[in-house]
């Protein structure tokens, strides 16, 4: 009972400084955003993600490593990787530029931060109506690899808990084989350190994998989601 109490004091001290800082820097993107470059911009949503890692490693004791470094996208490229947490998304964004997240439409109108996603041109779906959504991501992603941006994509479509990975969608590999560029798969076990849909964060080290790119060859979605997922299964074993 000490040590839950204990977590939840840092996890509270940690929200505090995370929502303040957030919601400051965001209002300071949003009215300098339109003389920020490209890079400016990205240098500028680095910022935010390394004071949130940071921060988090101060108030709760979350470390982490990431492998495979010199597997990171020096041309655009899909990126598949599993989704536990939070966490993810923000070590990703600054790890990888330029690159464009996908997200749910919905969180774009949080305000502050979802303000300031939205001048970022996310590929926003509305989970809502699976049949458009599948079409929107088809559409802006070749747009967003063309123009020379990576993009995110989190094929389980929802969080699973720790040591887990729930049977991943087509729609990253059918991205791939639209826009014509080959996949890099990451895993992670951050799930056990920020928990989905858990407010204490828990100490220890997050371990990230970066996988080599993989080529499209003569693979078709199904081959290819099947090939990724089970890398991606067998990483999070060894990580977990």
């Amino acid at each position: 009972m000490i040590t839950r109490f204990f977590l939840g004091m840092r996890s509270l001290l940690f929200y505090a400084g995370y929502y303040s800082v957030t919601i400051f820097l965001s209002i300071f993107f949003i009215l300098f955003f339109p003389i920020l470059p490209p890079k400016g911009r990205h240098i500028f949503a680095g910022v935010w993600c390394g004071f949130v890692l940071g921060w988090l490693r101060i108030c709760c004791g979350v470390r982490y490593k990431v492998l495979g470094l010199e597997n990171l996208p020096k041309k655009p490229a899909i990126i598949l990787a599993n989704h536990q947490s939070s966490w993810e998304t923000i070590l990703f964004y600054k790890l990888v530029f330029p690159v464009s997240p996908i997200l749910k439409k919905e969180l774009t109108e949080i305000p502050f931060w979802g303000w300031s996603m939205r001048l970022l041109k996310p590929i926003a779906i509305d989970r809502s109506k699976p049949r458009e959504a599948g079409r929107s991501l088809l559409v802006q992603g070749v747009d967003r690899i063309q123009n020379g941006n990576s993009i995110i994509v989190f094929p389980e479509g929802s969080r699973s808990k720790y040591g887990s990975v729930k049977r991943f969608s087509r729609g990253g590999a059918k991205l791939a084989i639209a826009a014509n560029t080959d996949i890099i798969p990451i895993a992670h076990n951050a799930g056990y350190c920020w928990p989905a849909r858990e407010f204490i964060k828990k100490p220890g080290l997050v371990t990230v994998v970066i996988g080599k790119r993989m080529e499209l060859g003569d693979r078709d979605a199904s081959q290819l989601t099947a090939d990724v997922e089970d890398w991606i299964r067998k990483k999070v074993d060894e990580v977990s």
